[in-house]
C-alpha cells in the first residue's frame, strides 16, 4: 500500500514527508499527562492551562515514546520490578522498530536509521528465538500482547550466485566421479576375494581327496 502511495507521490512531485502516515502513537489520548508529571500529587490542583501544557497534546515524540514503551512493557513484564527481562527488552525494541518504520515511510532514503532499524529487528529476533526455545508459553504471550508476527529464520540461508551454482555443480560432478572410482575398486576387491575363496575351497577339496 505504501509503495503505491510512494509511486503516486513521485509521479505527482509530492514530498513524502508531507504525507500523513498513521502512527502507532495515535492511540495515546492527548489529555494524558507526561510520564514525568503523571505521579505528582499537586497536579490535580493546577490550572487547566498548565495541565494542557503538561499533557501529551503539547508533548514531543520522545515524550510520547516514553509513554508508549511503558504501556508495552506493562503488558509483558513478569513483576512490577521487572525492567530487564527478555520480554521487556522485546517490548522496548518493538516500540523503537515501529518508530523507525514510520520515519522511513516519510524518508525512505535515510540509510542511517534503516541500519538502526535492521539492527533492532535482528536483536529482537534473537530474543524471540531464545524465548521460543526455552519458554514457549512466554514467547506466545509476548507475540500476542505486542502484536508481533514471528517467522523463524531458516537453518541455513545463502544468497545464490552464478559462481556458487557453478561451484556446486562442479563439486557434485567430482563427488559422482569419485563414487564411480570407489565402486570399481570395491568390485575389483570383491572379485579378488571370491577368487581367493574359490582357490581355498579347491585346495581343501584336493587335500581331502574328494572331487569338487
Amino acid at each position: 500500500m505504501f509503495r503505491a502511495l510512494a509511486l503516486y507521490c513521485r509521479s505527482s512531485n509530492m514530498d513524502l514527508s508531507l504525507v500523513d502516515v498513521p502512527s502507532h502513537l495515535d492511540d495515546l489520548p492527548p489529555t494524558m499527562l507526561k510520564k514525568d508529571y503523571a505521579n505528582v500529587p499537586v497536579i490535580n490542583s493546577v490550572d487547566d492551562v498548565v495541565k494542557r501544557l503538561l499533557s501529551l497534546e503539547m508533548a514531543s515524540q520522545r515524550e510520547k515514546m516514553k509513554i508508549k514503551i511503558q504501556q508495552l512493557v506493562e503488558k509483558v513484564r513478569r513483576s512490577p520490578s521487572d525492567n530487564g527481562s527478555f520480554e521487556v527488552q522485546t517490548a522496548i525494541l518493538t516500540a523503537k522498530i515501529r518508530t523507525f518504520e514510520e520515519h522511513l515511510q516519510r524518508h525512505p532514503k535515510d540509510k542511517n536509521n534503516r541500519r538502526r532499524m535492521l539492527m533492532a529487528m535482528d536483536r529482537r529476533n534473537k530474543l524471540l528465538a531464545y524465548l521460543r526455545r526455552v519458554r514457549y508459553d512466554v514467547f506466545e504471550n509476548t507475540c500476542k500482547q505486542l502484536n508481533i508476527q514471528y517467522t523463524p529464520r531458516p537453518a541455513y540461508s545463502r544468497r545464490v550466485t552464478k559462481r556458487w551454482v557453478v561451484k556446486k555443480a562442479f563439486c557434485v560432478k567430482v563427488f559422482q566421479e569419485a563414487r564411480k572410482l570407489k565402486a570399481a575398486e570395491r568390485q575389483k576387491e570383491r572379485r579378488k576375494w571370491q577368487e581367493r575363496a574359490r582357490a581355498a575351497k579347491e585346495k581343501q577339496a584336493q587335500s581331502e581327496g574328494t572331487p569338487v
